[in-house]
């Protein structure tokens, strides 16, 4: 019987999760089908019961689930834990595994993807929210020199402070005069065609501007290469999380190069 795996979320109609996994069960030959499901904003936990009561062996999660995800899962992996948002789920029996691979599909899609070395250098994390969230203790495990959070509500920030120990928080006024070797936009200003207050001189020499959106310029993007740095969207980000999710459920890890080249032709 073929396994089905889902990815939920409010909208949903936009994802590539269902093209990725696709090109990953043909290049693997493992018998699945992946579908976008819209879960209503108040229904999630009962979509997700829906789904599994149907056979459903596992399921991503997106926007605005992630934290709720963490909440109605039975048992966490550590990343879990330490980013508090899940975005993948496991069913084991009566069990909900709840993990995130969020954090290593940005690492290694800047590490890997992009040859961008994290080690030694200091990076900029726009936004405090699930996006966020997950994304720093993977960061963190590549050993840079500092990590701050920059967030338009500065007691969000702290709080990623307090829960992580090893990171600066800061309000946007206070980048002025500092410049980062990486700067990471994990806020949705991109969906509003905004950009966050930012400082003209944020960019260090041979800096990287990453924005986890996908599939259009946003206008940090824009930004980024007025100030002639390296620019780069979240599609690569999208396909790693995904493979490690395929790693998480069917115990294989596909090739994602040829995924990321399908998706940007």
């Amino acid at each position: 019987m073929t396994d089905r795996y889902a990815v939920f979320g409010n909208p949903i109609a936009h994802s590539k999760s269902p093209a990725i996994h696709a090109a990953f069960a043909r290049q693997t030959g493992e018998d699945l089908v992946y579908e976008a499901i819209l879960a209503p904003l108040d229904g999630f936990a009962t979509s997700i019961r829906h789904f599994i009561a149907e056979g459903g062996r596992g399921a991503n999660v997106t926007v605005p689930f992630k934290e709720e995800a963490f909440r109605l899962a039975t048992r966490l992996t550590e990343r879990a834990q330490r980013a508090g948002a899940v975005n993948t789920l496991t069913f084991e029996g009566q069990e909900i595994v709840g993990d995130n691979t969020d954090g290593i599909g940005l690492v290694r899609d800047i590490r890997d993807n992009l040859g961008f070395a994290l080690q030694g250098k200091h990076i900029l994390l726009m936004g405090a929210g699930g996006a966020a969230r997950g994304t720093i203790s993977p960061l963190l495990s590549e050993s840079p020199a500092s990590l701050t959070v920059v967030n338009r509500t500065l007691q969000k920030a702290e709080a990623l402070r307090a829960h992580f120990g090893e990171i600066t928080a800061c309000s946007y006024e206070a980048l002025a005069g500092h410049a980062y070797d990486l700067v990471i936009n994990a806020t949705s200003s991109g969906l509003s065609d905004t950009l966050p207050p930012l400082p003209d001189h944020l960019f260090a020499e041979g800096a990287l501007a990453y924005d986890m959106m996908y599939g259009r310029i946003t206008p940090f993007m824009n930004f980024a290469r007025e100030h002639g740095v390296m620019v780069a969207d979240g599609l690569g980000m999208l396909v790693e999380q995904a493979a490690e999710a395929f790693w998480v459920w069917r115990g294989i890890r596909p090739q994602t190069a040829p995924v990321i080249s399908m998706l940007r032709g």
